[in-house]
């Protein structure tokens, strides 16, 4: 069996796919983002939960709620930046990449229990208890302002995204989709959840005033959280597969495959696992069926190759492991094929 790792500095530890070979960006330019959108939620959340005081909004509170949620989440996610790329040690040869993967399901957590939680039990005290109106005018300001900075900080995730797609030559929807670097996937759909939040607690507003009803601050208070329950159960679904160790889309481990499977002296891989071990870290293991009439030093210069090519050809390959055996091995256990249950499939 033979081992390679990339040679060099850690490559593209963040604007990584679920694969090898995603490109854009670096670690610097994903703390950015992230850093740049917790400061503006931290200053949105004080924002917000003065309005909400002001007009004692429900919705507004709960926006307050979410925006601090956000910037909790955003402290995590830096974190997971932070831990996840420390460099392999002798407990952990092959690096904290997936440390990020835990960081950022606390992430997700959070933003269920607080912003979601908290935004719920405000609608459905409003709706049951009701609420003395006050001033919307404050809220309605603090709502365009939010907007505009919200706007902002989901603009540069959105640059990122589209700079790594087009790295990659795919949608920007697909990057987003089969990224492993799950903190720009995380800004970007926090973002996109709090600029759709706000267009809800200005309506529940809006309605609250024209009718007399704080029961529509209520229920737009509930929307919200019922936002933030999709946004975050979304989040927590991918970060805990990847935490697991999540393999590579159906379409890449082809190409993986029919890369080792072209090498001269290679009848067959009758076997390909591949593991995600961090952002843009991807381990990929083999049996591969070397012609019967290969010398022990040829099939050490092939496997050497099949290294070479795959470290070269897809620079999120960090490790290579190579069984020069015909079976399918796992002691008869069946590998399920790529698209089966429980397994990715096509892009």
């Amino acid at each position: 069996m033979t081992r390679a790792a990339a040679a060099g500095e850690q490559a593209r530890t963040d604007g990584a796919g679920a694969g090898a070979g995603e490109g854009g960006g670096s670690g610097d330019e994903s703390a950015a983002t992230v850093v740049l959108a917790g400061a503006v939620n931290l200053a949105i959340a004080v924002a917000k939960f003065i309005g909400g005081l002001i007009s004692h909004s429900s919705a507004m509170m709960s926006e307050a709620a979410h925006s601090l949620a956000d910037t909790v989440t955003e402290v995590l996610l830096f974190v997971a930046l932070k831990r996840g790329t420390r460099q392999p040690d002798a407990r952990h040869p092959f690096g904290y990449g997936r440390e990020t993967y835990f960081w950022a399901f606390l992430a997700s957590l959070c933003t269920f229990v607080v912003g979601a939680g908290f935004s719920v039990y405000q609608g459905v005290q409003t709706i049951v208890e009701g609420e003395e109106q006050g001033s919307p005018l404050v809220s309605y300001i603090v709502l365009a302002v939010s907007f505009v900075l919200e706007s902002g900080s989901l603009a540069r995730a959105v640059r990122q995204v589209r700079s790594s797609a087009r790295e990659r030559r795919i949608s920007a929807r697909t990057y987003l989709r089969t990224t492993s670097d799950t903190t720009v996937k995380a800004v970007a759909f926090d973002d996109s959840a709090a600029l759709v939040g706000l267009v809800l607690a200005a309506l529940g507003l809006f309605l609250e005033q024209v009718t007399g009803s704080a029961v529509w601050d209520g229920v737009s208070a509930i929307a919200i959280g019922v936002l933030l329950v999709v946004v975050a159960g979304s989040l927590a679904k991918v970060n805990l597969s990847l935490l697991i160790g999540q393999a590579v889309p159906a379409a890449l481990q082809r190409e993986l495959r029919d890369e080792i499977a072209g090498m001269d002296l290679v009848d067959d891989v009758p076997v390909l696992l591949t593991s995600v071990i961090g952002p843009g870290q991807l381990l990929v293991a083999a049996k591969v069926d070397f012609s019967d009439s290969a010398t022990v030093a040829a099939i050490e210069r092939a496997a050497d190759e099949v290294e070479r090519r795959l470290v070269a050809r897809h620079p999120g390959v960090r490790y290579v492991f190579l069984d020069p055996t015909p079976g399918r091995g796992g002691a008869g256990v069946r590998v399920p094929e790529p698209g089966e249950r429980g397994q990715p499939g096509p892009e």
